[in-house]
Parts: structure tokens; sequence; C-alpha cells
């Protein structure tokens, strides 16, 4: 994928031009589409329903991406499908980006509520890296026949992403992101309640957010702390969380078999979840071929490329490998 070499040389759009460019991004999607669905490889995960109603295209641009990484390998044993190959594998790096040019125009929003949301527990500058990723997963969601301009669409999805980072950096044990969302949905509706000058229950919060009452007891009953003497299990002996910590003394389990198994299934995720460019900031950044750790302008100074621009390759590298199971599988998606 070939990106900007800095994302200040990114200008701002005008509404019609927001327009414009998600329109062309949808273009080149529907050209990839063309050049794989006639393939067995892709027709699979192309045809794939998802369990609930989507509400965005991003479940479909995912299944598209998917399909075109799968033609290409295939490709790489049927020469019959490199012509297909070529043509998808064009496409989709045109869609990406302009999807990343249109998600840049909106940088200057990230930097706005990255000035609002800053505090103790992240800076402006790593909320800015949050918002970037909002932008992109705005950029992939955004439907310009809604009526709607882009900065607008992306505003909320900056803020979503900074403040769920928020959310998992302000407590000493994470929970899961959708404990997270839970629990805001739950004081939302508490504040709405509390508008409204109408007495609720938590029975009334539970329905709101539909979940059931013992979990939203449970999650308004969590702050930011956790005591180590609270138990973790019910019975006649409810067990504190400190019995369930690691002892550094006691024997371990053969870490070197641990990290080679690791080592395999990061490097088979780096092979089929991320681009070349990807793959070089990462290994260079964190060490993985000689175990020597780089700041981002030592290997911004290798690509020729800017300290922030190497930063964001990184985060994109992170959140695809996050947010593909892969990674924890014994085969690739």
């Amino acid at each position: 994928m070939t990106f900007p070499s800095s994302i200040n040389r990114t200008e701002r759009l005008t509404a019609e031009e927001e327009r414009d460019m998600a329109r062309k991004i949808r273009a080149a999607e529907e050209l990839a589409l063309e050049a794989v669905e006639t393939i067995e490889e892709a027709q699979e995960v192309l045809a794939r329903r998802p369990e609930r109603a989507e509400r965005t295209r991003a479940g479909a641009v995912d299944r598209l991406e998917e399909s075109v990484r799968l033609v290409q390998i295939a490709a790489r044993k049927d020469p019959n499908l490199r012509e297909n190959a070529r043509k998808a594998t064009n496409s989709w790096r045109k869609a990406e980006e302009l999807r990343w040019r249109l998600a840049m125009s909106g940088r200057r929003i990230a930097h706005g509520e990255a000035r609002k949301l800053a505090g103790p527990f992240m800076d402006e500058e790593d909320l800015v890296q949050e918002g970037y990723i909002g932008l992109l997963r705005a950029a992939k969601r955004f439907d310009p026949d809604r009526g709607i301009r882009f900065s607008t669409y992306a505003r909320w999805w900056v803020r979503a992403q900074m403040t769920r980072a928020i959310d998992h950096t302000g407590r000493p044990v994470r929970l899961p992101g959708c404990a997270v969302e839970q629990t805001r949905n739950l004081r939302k509706a508490m504040k709405r309640f509390e508008s409204m000058g109408v007495e609720y229950s938590i029975a009334d919060l539970a329905e709101e957010v539909n979940i059931d009452k013992e979990r939203a007891e449970l999650l308004l009953s969590q702050g930011n702390t956790i005591s180590l003497e609270q138990p973790v299990d019910e019975g006649p002996r409810p067990r504190p969380l400190d019995r369930f910590l690691s002892d550094e003394d006691a024997p371990q389990p053969d870490i070197e078999a641990i990290y080679s198994q690791e080592l395999r299934r990061m490097e088979n995720a780096f092979e089929h979840l991320l681009n070349e460019r990807q793959r070089f900031v990462l290994t260079r950044r964190y060490g993985l071929n000689d175990g020597e750790f780089r700041t981002l302008s030592e290997v911004g100074k290798e690509m020729g490329l800017s300290r922030e621009r190497v930063r964001q390759i990184e985060r994109e590298a992170l959140n695809r490998l996050r947010e593909n199971s892969s990674i924890r599988s014994d085969s690739p998606a």
C-alpha cells in the first residue's frame, strides 16, 4: 500500500470533494470485486453473511479485502488467476490510497478532540494517534449518499476511539471492549433518566441497554481500582484476587517453547495480514530480527519518512494484528 510520505500534505476537502472521493473509493472497490467475484477462493468469503444486520459498509469492505488477499495467494499457484489478482490488487490499492486521503483530510478533528480529552491517563500525542485510527474506521464506513459530511460523521468515530482508549488505559485491570461500551451506555442511560427527572432502578437501566440486571449491577460497581482482597468467585469459601496472582519464584513452563510457538504464529500473521512497509516498521522497531529496538526517528531515517508517518504505520499494523484473530490460530484467516 502506498501512502503519502507526510500526513500534512493531505489537504482539507470541501463537502463536494468528500462525496466525490467517497464515490471514487466505491468505484475502485467495485473494480476489485469484479476481478475476484468469479474466483472460487473468494466466492465463499463474499457470500458469507454476518450474524446480525450490518449498519455500515465496513463488513462488506472487510470481506472484499479478505477475498483480494485469498486471490493473491491462489494466483501464486495458478497462473490463470494472475491477471485477476493484478487487477484486484491495483484496484484495492487505489481504494486504500483514496480512503487514506479521505481520512487524513479530517486530521484536524483528531487534534481538536485530543486537546479536549488529554489528561493524566493519556497525553495529547497518544490520543491523536487513536484519533487517526478512528478516522480510518470512519473512512471505511462513510456513505456519501446519506447526505452527511465526512467531517461530521468522522468526529463521532474519533471521539469514540479516544474515549475507549482512555477507558482501557485508566484501569489497572483492563476490561473487555464490550464491557467498556456497556458501562458507558449504562451511564448515558442514567444521565438521560436524570435529565428527564424520572426515577429509575438498575433493572430499568439494564433494560435500556439490553443486558441482564446482574451484569448491569456488576458493571456499575466497578470503579477504576480493584482490591486484591475482593472475592472473585462464589461459594462458602470465596477466594480473593491475590490468590490468583503469579508467583515469580514458582517453577515456570518451558518459556523457550512458548516463545518459539508464538513467534511462528506472529510470522504467519505478518505474512498474511501486513504489507511490506508495515512488516518492515514492526521488525525494525521491536528488533524482531536482531533483538535491537529502534526509535521512530531511526526507522524513519532508514525509510526516508517522517517520525510521525512511521508512528502511523506502526499503529495501523498493530491495530490490524489486534483486530484479526488469525494471530491466535493455527492457520491464517
